[in-house]
């Protein structure tokens, strides 16, 4: 292959060529003296012109041509000179692109500079692998251990919604409809086998376990498979205190990450055994909708406040559980919040379309998307969503991009491909990243033209060669269904958000109908109509129902004077559901009368959920709910009161319960 060895825009992208066509062909600049000698059929006219390969046989082709013959030696890339040779009308654009390219050098430059830097060859996703499936075993052993210390009190026998009682109902139902074993598809957890508290905590210390077995690298794929099954088990038994968007958001990214893990049992296989490309823009798919569905739902809902830009005046103060800082954010003028949402609509709207842009552009929107959720975790607490979100959000980025980031004992990537070599043009061929069609590469070699000078020969099988990997293991037959799967149940969520009515065919329907208890392929968005006041419901015991004492709980509001407080990546699920509960009646929350007989009864597995329990002796013979109204204090309130909030009584959310008015 004969190119322009001194222009750095064509060697940049003859690397890429290089990294494609694998030890086949050599390499050698038009500038080198050597060509008059070995090559003297090839004028130099030919050589500025276009670039040239010369075939074994000695046969000469140039421009685009030449590329797709290049390509060619890969088996991997025949495909396309097939495509070149028995299709004239794609023959015919490649080669005029090929010219248009050639004449415009400095602007194709400029763009090859913009969206991928010095780094053009095929990314290789190992380390970026690595760090992702370590990220989300941490954020399988919080979500767990998390659950693991609540489960009792809120689902065990003498909590607040016992899974036996709710099995034992969901047997009967199952038997009574004649239901087989449909009913594990229906409602797939474990529970239907054993719902005893102490199973309960076995999936959670299970759960765990694995995690730390997946961040060591034992078994990834299994350990992922399992993790998947018992959070998916947790989720379904525990109704509505395993209901959240990211319960969701975690279950989908779990089943993924099964197919982008190696079907291997050793640590090694993570070095060894390429990851799948296909699941790899899954994943990156997946972000694209959780952050982009975020955004529309806030417009589509119609909101006022969203589309005034003034929802973030109330939201630091009604979201569920801010913290502290989320106080300080509260007291900004209204053009900095009606600012912060619009930066917000940007990065929520059009920032995700860099997910699929050329590589410098797509670690650009993997950084604006990391600042932002730390933004949302310094303000509010969501548990490890956003530590989920941010893990997600290394899948933008590539083995180059993120060796610069993680310890050096980590190690460092093996190429792409088994039949790479590791020389590059100019010094070693690092991984990075671009896109895998040709035109990238047929409008850099268009651009190769006269230069004096010259540049060593590389030879294809020269130097030293990157260790042999293996391309992912997870045979075609998985990851197609899969593949084919979620773009169609997610582009059916699209099309439901957007209110586009569209005749789908009986056996997609069928297929959104089997997935949907499985919970792993979801629409997105939270906020969708922003909350205007804060409503907190304060729950009280007394002995003669004339004397009322609050039970406090451990993180939402309730004492004025009570700094908010930073409880992420743990998700208190009870004072989470207080404050849904707060947003309507008790009607509507049959899981909150459950919770004021458990503290009648006085379960102590309910109560450890509180911070403290003002009737230590014996419970109080009633208990009842009433509804304030919460604000935000400001500076000078704070300075003279010393609190953070205020209050105002609004009414009674449940009356008084007594056990014997229950018998």
């Amino acid at each position: 292959m004969i190119y322009d060895g001194e222009c750095n825009f064509c060697v940049l992208w003859m690397r890429r060529v290089q990294h494609s066509s694998g030890e086949h062909l050599d390499y050698l600049p038009f500038q080198d003296p050597r060509m008059a000698v070995e090559f003297p059929e090839l004028s130099r006219e030919q050589s500025e012109t276009a670039v040239q390969l010369i075939e074994v046989d000695g046969k000469v082709y140039s421009a685009a041509e030449a590329l797709f013959r290049a390509l060619a030696h890969n088996p991997h890339r025949q495909w396309l000179f097939d495509w070149y040779e028995s299709s004239p009308a794609f023959a015919r654009a490649t080669e005029w692109a090929y010219r248009f390219v050639a004449g415009h050098r400095g602007f194709f430059s400029a763009l090859t500079r913009l969206g991928w830097g010095q780094h053009v060859e095929p990314p290789s996703h190992f380390l970026v692998r690595r760090v992702f499936l370590r990220s989300l075993a941490v954020i399988y052993l919080i979500a767990f251990t998390s659950l693991w210390v609540q489960i009792a009190g809120l689902v065990g026998s003498n909590g607040i919604l016992p899974v036996n009682l709710t099995m034992q109902s969901l047997r009967q139902q199952a038997d009574a409809q004649k239901v087989g074993w449909n009913r594990y598809h229906l409602l797939p957890t474990l529970c239907w086998l054993n719902s005893s508290d102490r199973f309960l905590k076995v999936q959670c210390a299970a759960g765990a376990a694995l995690a730390v077995v997946l961040m060591i690298g034992i078994a990834p794929a299994p350990c992922l498979l399992l993790l998947w099954l018992i959070y998916l088990s947790l989720t379904t038994a525990c109704l509505e205190f395993l209901g959240f968007q990211w319960d969701n958001l975690l279950l989908e990214t779990g089943l993924l990450a099964i197919f982008f893990a190696p079907l291997t049992l050793a640590p090694s296989g993570l070095r060894t055994t390429a990851p799948s490309r296909v699941v790899l823009w899954l994943l990156r798919w997946l972000l694209f909708r959780l952050m982009f569905q975020s955004g529309c739902v806030k417009l589509l809902s119609g909101d006022p406040l969203w589309r005034s830009l003034s929802a973030l005046r109330v939201h630091y103060e009604t979201q569920p559980l801010p913290t502290w800082i989320g106080w300080f954010a509260h007291q900004l003028p209204l053009w900095a919040q009606q600012s912060s949402t619009a930066v917000m609509f940007g990065v929520e709207l059009a920032i995700p379309f860099l997910i699929f842009s050329p590589r410098r552009l797509r670690l650009f929107a993997c950084l604006v998307f990391i600042v932002f959720q730390a933004c949302i975790l310094l303000t509010g607490n969501y548990c490890f969503f956003n530590l989920l979100t941010i893990a997600l959000c290394l899948v933008l980025c590539d083995d180059a991009a993120l060796c610069k980031l993680v310890p050096k004992s980590w190690g460092t990537a093996p190429a792409p491909s088994p039949d790479l070599p590791s020389d590059g043009l100019r010094g070693t061929l690092g991984p990075s990243d671009s896109s895998n069609s040709p035109v990238g590469a047929l409008a850099a070699l268009s651009a190769c033209s006269t230069r004096s000078g010259g540049v060593p020969t590389l030879r294809g099988g020269e130097g030293h060669k990157a260790p042999r990997v293996r391309v992912s293991n997870w045979p075609l037959f998985v990851i197609a269904p899969i593949t084919a799967i979620v773009l169609c149940i997610s582009l059916m969520g699209f099309c439901a958000m957007f209110r586009i009515r569209i005749p789908w065919p009986a056996p997609v329907l069928a297929v959104y109908e089997w997935a949907s208890p499985l919970r792993s392929v979801n629409n997105y968005g939270l906020f969708a109509v922003m909350t205007t006041s804060r409503p907190e419901i304060i729950v009280e015991g007394s002995n003669d129902g004339l004397t009322w004492l609050e039970y406090e709980f451990k993180y939402k509001p309730g004492e004025v004077k009570q700094r908010p407080r930073f409880v992420e990546p743990h998700q208190p699920r009870l004072d989470w559901q207080m404050w849904f509960a707060a947003l309507s009646n008790y009607q509507h929350n049959r899981w909150f009368i459950n919770f004021c007989i458990r503290l009648l009864q006085g379960r102590s597995e309910v109560l450890a959920l509180l911070q403290r329990n003002p009737f230590p002796d014996h419970p109080p013979r009633y208990v009842r709910a009433v509804v304030y109204e919460y604000h935000f204090t400001d500076f000078a309130e704070r300075r003279k009161t010393g609190a953070w909030w205020r209050r105002e009584r609004k009414g009674t959310y449940l009356p008084a319960l007594s056990l014997e008015a229950q018998r």
